[in-house]
């Protein structure tokens, strides 16, 4: 009987070597990684929701204030180029994102405004189609304990109406262990989308996840190419 072949797995050391590897190479550079990611998150959500890409819709966009956060300034981007309505909150000072995060930044702000992530606690999320977590990536090692962080993560993670997508790993668990570092706070996803590999916490769609605790907040889990 033939099986299916294992899903491959790298941690969060190798994948950021990998993207290393690539752009020192001179093959890619890390803006264009952070555009193929971003755009690869608006493709996997309009396949798992075919419905969202079709006519108008609101989305909520979280940025932190690393790369992962330049991820969500594309996919900003790209869902306002597609005629939604978006909004966006940063969570973090904007003069100190990295250079490619900050680039991404500007591209976004000559489109769109960038909030503080406290006003985000007045969003009525059940009147939104798409909440994307954009906050922390893969490499969150410290516990999530800001107060308008566990806030906003409650408020997101008890709506009903919005599709919940994060960006790499759901905000708050370390994508190595699929736990909360030191019982921190973690926000609940519907799709994650990650990207070239999975990541030893994901909760995939086809099988049981690598790390079971993980399973209620990231439910499951798709990858996506960006050309590694």
């Amino acid at each position: 009987m033939k099986t299916s072949p294992e899903p491959e797995v790298i941690t969060s050391d190798e994948m950021r070597a990998l993207e290393q590897a690539a752009i020192s190479s001179g093959k890619v550079t890390g803006l264009e990684l952070m555009e193929r990611a971003g755009r690869g998150v608006v493709e996997a959500i309009f396949e798992e929701w075919p419905a969202l890409a079709v006519g108008q819709h609101r989305a909520v966009v979280l940025c932190g204030p690393g790369n992962n956060g330049g991820d969500g300034f594309v996919v900003a981007r790209v869902l306002k180029e597609a005629g939604w309505d978006v909004e966006l909150f940063l969570f973090g000072d904007a003069t100190a994102l990295p250079p490619d995060a900050a680039t991404n930044f500007e591209r976004w702000s000559a489109m769109g405004e960038v909030a503080d992530i406290k006003q985000a606690l007045h969003v009525d999320f059940d009147a939104c189609d798409l909440v994307v977590d954009a906050l922390f990536g893969i490499g969150l090692s410290r516990p999530v304990t800001a107060p308008v962080l566990r806030d906003l993560f409650k408020a997101v993670s008890q709506a009903d109406k919005p599709a919940r997508v994060a960006i790499d790993v759901p905000s708050g668990l370390d994508s190595d262990t699929g736990l909360p570092p030191d019982g921190g706070s973690a926000l609940r996803a519907d799709l994650t989308v990650t990207f070239h590999a999975f990541k030893p916490c994901h909760q995939m769609k086809s099988l049981p996840g690598i790390v079971p605790e993980s399973a209620a907040l990231a439910r499951y889990t798709v990858v996506k190419d960006i050309g590694l």
